[in-house]
Parts: C-alpha cells; structure tokens; sequence
C-alpha cells in the first residue's frame, strides 16, 4: 500500500500500513485497480470521440467512480469490486461501437481483465498502484498524481451536477483525455504543466456547472440565521454535500413530527430557498467531519452521510448511520436510491431532542448573488478606507495538529478587515462575532467547497469594478486543503493565475522539490507560518 492523494498521509509523505482516514489495505489496491481500469477505459473513450461515438453511460461511471477513490468516501471493498467489473465491462462494449464506426480502440490484450476473486483483484491492484514504475521521473510523478488528483476532485462536482441534471461532454472529454493521458511514458514535464492548469480550468467549468444547477434547482442561497441548538421532537441529521438527498429526506418526513439537522458541508443548504422552506427544516448540529466520533454519539436520531466525509462508524451509533450515493461502509447500511423510508422509521423510533435549547446561531447565504447586490458598498467601502483588506480563509479541516492556525488568524485580522469563508475549514472560527463594517458582516460564509466558483465570481466582480486583475486586489487567500477537492479549486486557482496563495497546515506530500519549486517562482504558493508574521507580511 502506498497512498499520499490528502494532507493528512502518515508522516507527511505516505500511507503504507493502513490509511490515516481508515482504508485498509485492500481496499487501497482496489481502488489503484478502478482507477487503473478508469485510465483504460478513458483510452478508449478518446478513441470514440475520434471516431464520433460517445456513451452518456461511460461518462457517468467515468465521474463516479473516481469521485469513489476520493478521501472519506468508500471503505467497502465489495463496492469497489463492482466497480471495477463494470468499469471493465463497459470498456469492452465501447470497444467494439468503437471499431464498428471505423475507429481504433487500441488492442484488447492491453485491457485489464479482472481476476475471479477479491484476493486476485487486491494482487492486480498491487501491480498499478503509485509506486508500480520504480524509475519514473519524481517530477513527472508529481505532476502526474497532481492531474489524478485533480480529476477525483472535478469529477466530484460533476457527479454532483450531473445528479440535478447539468452536464457538458466537454468536462467528460477532459476526464477521459487527462486519465488515458496518464498512461502516456512519452510526456515531458512542460506537457504534464499544461496539463495540471488544464485539470484547472476544466474544473472552474464543472464548478460552473455546478453552481447553475443548485441555484437552478433551489434558488440563490440569501442571509439566513440557522439555529446551533435543538428543537424538541425527532430528528434526522444529514451530512455531506448533496443537496438532492436533503431534498428528498425534507419531502419525505415533512408532517411526521421530525426535525432534520445539518452537519458538516450542509450547513449553508439552509441559505437556499428551495430547502428553507421546509418549516421542519431546523438547524445545525455539530462542526466538521473529523469530529463525528464525539458529535455523534450524542445525535438521538438516525444520521445519514450523502457525499465524502465519513469515519469509522463507532458502535454507538453504527446501527443508525446510513450511506447514500457513493459513500460505503461495511457492515453500514447503504441507502441504494432516494427512498429514505428506514431513516425515517428510524427517526420516529428513537427519542429525538428532550427539549428546546438555545446554543446561538450563526449566519450562511453570502454567496455571489447576495454579495455582488452589495457591491456599490463594497467599493464605497475600500475607497472610503473603512475596509483595508479583504480575506479569503477557506479550505478543508481536518484533525492533524496546526489547524489552530485559522482560527487565530481570524482572531487576529484587523477590525477593518473582512473574512469571507467557505468549506468545513469555517468550523475553526464560524461562531465567532467579527461585528460589522457599514452594515457589513466582516464574517462571510460563502458556502460549501462545492461553492468556490461563487468566491471566484466575487473575486473577478470586485476586480472589474476597480479595473484592475484579481492579483491587485485588496483580497488575500489563506487556504487550508486535505483531500482531492481541495486540489482540484488549487489548481483551478492556479489556471485564472492568481498569486501568493498561503496553504496550509502542510504543503500536499505529492509535490516534490522541482515541482514546488517552479509553482513557488511561477505563482507565488507559499506554506502558512504563523498568523502573526502572515498578516504582517499581507498587511505591511
């Protein structure tokens, strides 16, 4: 086993006995095997471009089973064996449309063939993992687990608008080039550049795509105050990122008595009002993903986990935890479609909240809309010197030690400064009163990761309204990451050429020394030190 795609690996440089989110080493090879199969399968799709043939069922599985292989998703070893039989499945049926319209798919000798057993499959994955080719180039492997990496994060917010129904073959086509590309000994370093910055702009489009398809669906999220206490009566809480499946359990409970609760990523759902209009649609519960071993134990009522995020389910509560989409765990029970009957006879089995309790609450709903409505104030504001700078703090959290950084440096940041916020990275510091500057909150929740192209949109408005590029703006990115979403908005960062981004709370372990060097001289990407000597160096 060797795996290094979050910044928690072991060390610092990477998982060789058991993953530091739990993956065994089964499940690691399985998961180098689909994606072995997926690079296969992503040949011979380029192929049938060429040829004119292209299959909406290759290019769904295509995004969903790379998304499988990101951090916190599937632990299930007999999920990932299904995956890589389809995978393998459908590459020899896409073969053969292929050469029926004239094209090349290459020869089948070299396709993989899957083994009988899951001891066979977890030997084959073994073979074609990272460390399959001991003489290649570190550099080239850099930047080759760079762009893998970067597509496990795209495909995840493809997958995701895929489900509310945008899609655009472009994004698909780019996956399918970008994997068989990977397959490729003959490319140089400048090629593997290029392609790292193309993974970039490929994912602002899936963003994009994204971003249209839940406002599309539920409307531009707006201000709202989302309750950190509870409400007495039964109660579900939902994890993740998805929105559809909070839909879907909202509809489905709605006049039976239950109250359903955010964790984690779903807490700026409650700023869309597609979803607030539920009125049994309460609050927030608990802070980011890393804490559910101490947060739900203490949930009386089933919890359902929609998207990455999960951990070991402990015994106190595995009997009430579900899994839905992607997510696996073994012996979980998995939700298959979008019937959430168990969850609910669950909720209404269980205790629910004794009693109403007040723990505060906290705002969400400034994503682009709601903040480029405000931007005549917002330039009034920088010109009138009542805002001296804006901060981007945002990003993944995670429970390797540093972390207590962003929360200090929140703390720290001048009273003339503002904060937006976006991803689980806001749980250091997202209950705290900042106060306000002319009416403006100086703490911003933008949203979800899924929502980094609403801080992207703010970010080229504000430099419009100014005339002047993003990199001249007041603005200054203090990022945190840990897993292939992360990677994906870095690199998407890094294609539009935006400078001096601070990353922390350690610099990805994937990067070596030649290709850390050449993005620290070509955009200025630093590691954080601390938060003092950040804003001194940011603010002067």
């Amino acid at each position: 086993m060797f795996c290094f795609q979050c910044e928690q690996t072991a060390k610092g440089t990477g998982c060789t006995q058991v993953g530091v989110c739990g993956k065994r080493p089964d499940v690691a090879a399985l998961q180098d095997l689909l994606l072995h199969v997926l690079k296969d399968l992503s040949r011979v799709a380029v192929a049938g471009r060429k040829a004119g043939v292209t299959d909406p069922e290759v290019n769904a599985f295509t995004v969903e089973a790379a998304f499988s292989t990101l951090t916190n998703v599937d632990f299930d070893p007999e999920r990932f064996v299904a995956l890589i039989r389809k995978g393998a499945a459908l590459r020899r049926a896409l073969a053969e449309k292929v050469r029926a319209a004239g094209g090349d798919p290459g020869d089948d000798a070299e396709a993989v063939v899957p083994a009988e057993t899951l001891e066979g499959l977890v030997a084959q994955g073994e073979r074609v993992g990272i460390k399959a080719d001991p003489e290649i180039d570190p550099d080239i492997l850099s930047l080759r687990e760079a762009v893998v990496y970067g597509i496990k994060g795209l495909s995840a917010y493809a997958d995701h608008a895929r489900i509310l129904g945008r899609e655009d073959d472009e994004v698909y086509a780019f996956v399918h080039e970008a994997l068989a590309a990977t397959l490729d000994a003959e490319r140089g370093l400048d090629d593997w550049l290029d392609l790292v910055l193309r993974t970039g702009k490929t994912n602002l489009r899936a963003m994009e795509l994204l971003d249209e398809a839940n406002t599309g669906t539920y409307g531009h999220p707006v201000p709202t105050r989302v309750p950190l206490g509870a409400r007495k009566g039964k109660a579900i809480l939902v994890s993740g990122h998805d929105l559809k499946d909070l839909e879907e359990i909202l509809r489905q409970s709605e006049g039976k008595g239950i109250y359903v609760y955010t964790h984690g990523e779903m807490l700026p759902c409650h700023g869309y009002p597609g979803l607030k209009k539920y009125p049994h649609f309460y609050g927030h519960y608990g802070t980011a993903w890393q804490n559910q071993a101490k947060e739900f134990p203490l949930f009386p009522g089933p919890i359902v986990m929609t998207t990455n995020c999960i951990q070991r389910p402990m015994e106190s509560y595995q009997d009430r935890i579900f899994t839905r989409g992607l997510v696996g765990w073994p012996g979980v029970r998995h939700i298959p479609d979008l019937d959430f009957t168990p969850v609910i006879a669950k909720a209404l089995e269980m205790p629910g909240f004794p009693e109403d309790t007040d723990k505060g609450s906290v705002m969400v709903g400034f994503a682009r809309n709601t903040v480029l409505s405000v931007a005549d104030k917002v330039v009034a504001a920088v010109k009138g010197k009542a805002i001296r700078h804006f901060f981007l703090v945002a990003g993944c959290d995670g429970a390797k030690p540093g972390r207590n950084y962003y929360t200090e440096f929140v703390e720290k940041v001048p009273a003339d400064c503002v904060v937006l916020t976006l991803a689980c990275g806001k749980f250091r510091f997202f209950d705290k009163d900042l106060g306000e500057i002319g009416g403006l909150p100086r703490l911003m929740d933008v949203g979800q990761c899924n929502d980094a192209y609403s801080a992207i949109r703010i970010a080229g408005a504000l430099a419009d309204a100014f005339g002047c590029s993003v990199n001249d703006l007041p603005l200054s990115l203090v990022l945190s990451w840990y897993e292939q979403k992360a990677v994906a908005i870095l690199l998407t960062l890094l294609y539009l050429g935006i400078k001096d981004i601070r990353l922390g709370p350690t610099l990805p372990a994937f990067l070596s020394p030649g290709v850390l060097d050449v993005l620290v001289q070509r955009f200025g990407i630093r590691p954080i030190t601390t938060p003092e000597d950040d804003l001194r160096a940011i603010l002067g």
